[in-house]
């Protein structure tokens, strides 16, 4: 009988639904399909909106499967919201070296971050089962928010949304490792998020 290492149980499904969107993404973006991959982007972000509430439902979880789930989480967050967001960036404009600098930038913040997070969260359950109200600096996943409203502006923007590319990967990569409480979104918060990204993609495919 073949047995397989890991956890595979609905604790961690949409996680890797994010992730298997995040790689379609990328293979879209190599191939110039730029609005299927924002959509993938979103997509994942959708996923990973409610991961972790659904993963908080299954109180039998051993320490182990906790541990799990905060590791790959982080993983797949770098995927999907670290490396697949350079690799658009970069295909959309920022290919100067300013760009690159801001890219390398956005990265290495973004696994600054998501360490420090394991760290901290794997410490913290260890205390707590509460559940966190302020995140310390601006969760990575944010970015499948930003970009697809930065690229339905791009019709809007033309030669100014190259710029507009630059500092949104340069603000949201800083704001990883900022200092700052960022109030956990309440579900009606994160209603008006999806509701807001789903418009951007539907303008994006020109439903309307």
């Amino acid at each position: 009988m073949i047995s397989f290492i890991g956890y595979y149980n609905y604790t961690v499904i949409l996680t890797y639904i994010s992730l298997f969107c995040s790689i379609a993404g990328m293979l879209f973006t190599v191939n110039g399909w730029y609005k299927m991959a924002v959509l993938c982007l979103a997509l994942s972000g959708l996923c990973d909106m409610f991961d972790g509430k659904i993963a908080r439902r299954k109180t039998d979880r051993t320490d182990d499967e906790k541990c799990f789930g905060i590791q790959i989480d982080s993983l797949c967050d770098m995927v999907c919201f670290g490396a697949f967001p350079i690799l658009l960036a970069y295909s959309l404009g920022m290919r100067g070296p300013i760009g690159i600098v801001i890219l390398a930038w956005y990265g290495m913040n973004g696994v600054v971050r998501l360490g420090y997070f394991n760290v901290c969260e794997t410490k913290r359950q260890e205390e707590t089962e509460e559940v966190r109200k302020y995140y310390s600096g601006l969760p990575i996943t944010s970015i499948a928010v930003v970009l697809p409203l930065v690229f339905v502006l791009h019709t809007v923007l033309r030669n100014h949304f190259a710029v507009a590319l630059h500092v949104a990967m340069f603000v949201v990569g800083t704001l990883f490792v900022t200092n700052i409480q960022v109030k956990k979104p309440r579900n009606s918060t994160l209603a008006v998020l999806v509701g807001v990204v789903a418009l951007a993609i539907l303008k994006i495919f020109h439903v309307f």
